[in-house]
């Protein structure tokens, strides 16, 4: 199988946002008189959008309260897109090597996109920020009306949007949600190490192939990628 495209997960996979969106949801957590979390205490609430990640910062009960409830889980995510709207790109980052390996692609024919679980506005500010220089064609984070990952809805809009079948696109993630997708989506999923998860859990979640640096991804286009005329089914 030749690839001729890579839909890139976000946050963990080419960005590193840890710590600023644990500083923005600790904001939240602390606003109400709850106890802040550790930075690293994030990396098993993030990856499956902003209510989900309060459903897990949450406590179950508080001074004889229950705040996880629906309300209140949507109350902070509220809250939380205000707080991230002030502190997105304090600390954050592009992982090392992901510079290189995207000028790698492009110089090859690649062509990118990306499908992230957060907000979709934060989602496309990200890519303008740091990857500006990069003709990413489609970037798409979680949007009203359509159902986050693993659900593979967004992969096979991006799919359509590229006029591509999905076994010609490679999917790029560091959480067994984004395995999940790209197996549900028909795409090969490939699992990365250095992001927020660890590598038994994307195994676990159906990876076809874990890499340990960006530039093992570039065996997979050795040579310039041509495409030509509709190829979605």
């Amino acid at each position: 199988m030749q690839y001729a495209a890579i839909v890139f997960d976000l946050d963990g996979t080419l960005l590193d946002t840890l710590a600023d969106i644990a500083q923005a949801a600790n904001r939240v957590l602390v606003q109400r008189g709850l106890a802040a979390h550790p930075v690293d205490a994030y990396r098993q609430f993030v990856g499956e959008g902003v209510r989900v990640l309060f459903e897990r910062s949450l406590p179950q009960v508080a001074d004889d309260i229950v705040p996880c409830t629906d309300d209140i889980v949507a109350a902070c995510a509220e809250d939380f897109r205000h707080a991230y709207a002030q502190c997105w790109n304090v600390q954050t980052r592009p992982y090392d090597g992901i510079d290189d390996l995207l000028s790698a692609l492009v110089s090859r024919g690649v062509r990118l996109a990306v499908l992230s679980n957060k907000p979709d506005v934060f989602t496309k500010a990200c890519v303008r920020e740091y990857f500006s220089q990069f003709p990413f064609e489609a970037v798409l984070g979680q949007r009203e009306g359509v159902p986050r990952k693993p659900d593979p809805a967004g992969a096979r809009e991006i799919a359509a949007l590229m006029n591509l079948a999905p076994e010609r696109i490679l999917y790029v993630g560091d959480t067994a949600i984004d395995m999940q997708t790209a197996n549900a989506a028909g795409m090969f999923p490939v699992g990365v190490s250095w992001g927020f998860r660890p590598r038994s859990e994307m195994l676990a979640g159906g990876a076809r192939a874990m890499i340990d640096r960006p530039a093992e991804l570039l065996p997979w286009f050795p040579c310039s990628v041509h495409t030509s005329g509709p190829e979605t089914k």
